[in-house]
């Protein structure tokens, strides 16, 4: 689809060790979205995918490249990422797996829903959403952990941890990226949450996120405990935040 009225758009693809996935998925991209750009950040895959995705860039100037000298986290990798497109003039910076999870053919539902919206998420779990060769058991994790992520921040989001997602450019300047200190997973939770306590618009539209069929995933035991802990503790500060303000608008309570 055409993307004009949204301005200059880019998606950034992080990478670890996708040497077998890459030119796939920017072959997909590319082709679903001519006007899209691209963004590789690889951070220093022992795989030779930074090789490649330099060789790919060297026959499509559409395709750029950053090279990170260690593996800092995927949070770490996008906001660098991000960074990068806004000193660039992108109007509007996308994320995006390499590992084929999120299809390149679907991105254009995203594009579509950004004209009313300042961030959209495509979602695995609303209407429509859907996930491919996931056991129940993961299905149930990932359902699990996105409730507990509304009760616990308040929020009505229902896929806050999916990383299929475009960004309007004021959108990454308001919610101030130079202070996201989240590496991990949970990268993902804290920018959809920024965002609407900056009173942004967010939407989610269905996708169908299919599980990788080559390379290991990047999401272990260790990680999710990470994002977990993290989510728990922002989620304690807010009700204690939210308990402070109730005290001081009652009577006698120090408010106006």
């Amino acid at each position: 689809m055409s993307t004009d009225d949204l301005g200059r758009v880019v998606m950034v693809v992080p990478t670890y060790n996708e040497a077998d996935n890459l030119p796939w998925i920017v072959q997909r991209l590319r082709r679903a979205e001519p006007d899209v750009d691209v963004l590789v950040v690889d951070d220093d895959s022992p795989d030779g995918t930074g090789r490649i995705a330099d060789a790919l860039a060297a026959d499509d100037p559409q395709v750029r490249v950053l090279h990170r000298a260690v593996k800092a986290g995927l949070g770490a990798a996008y906001v660098e990422g991000f960074g990068w497109a806004l000193d660039q003039g992108y109007d509007v910076i996308g994320e995006m797996d390499a590992d084929g999870s999120h299809q390149p053919e679907q991105l254009h539902r995203l594009l579509t829903a950004l004209r009313d919206a300042d961030l959209v998420v495509g979602a695995r779990w609303m209407p429509g959403g859907s996930v491919v060769n996931w056991p129940w058991t993961r299905q149930a994790l990932s359902r699990g952990g996105n409730l507990y992520v509304r009760l616990l921040l308040g929020i009505s989001v229902r896929d806050a941890t999916s990383g299929f997602r475009l960004f309007r450019r004021s959108t990454l300047e308001k919610i101030d990226l130079q202070a996201v200190r989240s590496t991990g997973y949970v990268f993902q939770t804290d920018l959809v949450t920024r965002a609407l306590h900056a009173g942004l618009t967010v939407r989610e539209v269905p996708i169908e996120f299919v599980e990788r069929v080559r390379g290991d995933s990047k999401m272990t035991p260790h990680v999710a405990r990470e994002s977990l802990l993290r989510i728990t503790q922002w989620g304690v500060a807010e009700r204690t935040r939210q308990v402070r303000r109730a005290l001081r608008r009652r009577p006698g309570g120090g408010g106006r």
